[in-house]
């Protein structure tokens, strides 16, 4: 069946470039502003889309390696958590300090990538 809309990331990409290219300039410095912020908040929802079910898959993959079993994300990395918590994860673990990192590096990647390449 053909699709009768474009992706939901074209959809966002228009309406940011309108925000930041058409408005944006025509606006003064508190309309400016608020509008910057509404067109961060749209840049977060379009990466989320772009990049979150791929580094889902990657974190399960991870969590289900440090914790020796399968489930679902948020209950991996709630139990992970936990762990860490009362120690029975050493933050010396193989993989567990890699993990944290690539945990943080994505979600940088989705809510500010500029802090990445800091």
């Amino acid at each position: 069946m053909p699709r009768s809309m474009p992706d939901s990331t074209i959809l966002l990409k228009a309406a940011i470039k309108y925000l930041e290219e058409e408005l944006m300039p025509t606006l003064d410095a508190y309309h400016r502003f608020k509008t910057r912020v509404t067109a961060n908040a749209l840049n977060i929802v379009r990466r989320e889309l772009e990049l979150r079910d791929d580094q889902a898959i990657a974190e399960r993959v991870r969590l289900a390696a440090l914790l020796g079993h399968e489930g679902d994300v948020e209950a991996l990395s709630t139990e992970l958590a936990e762990r860490i918590r009362t120690g029975a994860a050493p933050l010396d673990q193989p993989g567990l300090r890699e993990h944290l990192r690539q945990s943080l590096a994505d979600a940088l990647a989705i809510n500010n990538p500029k802090w990445l390449t800091r």
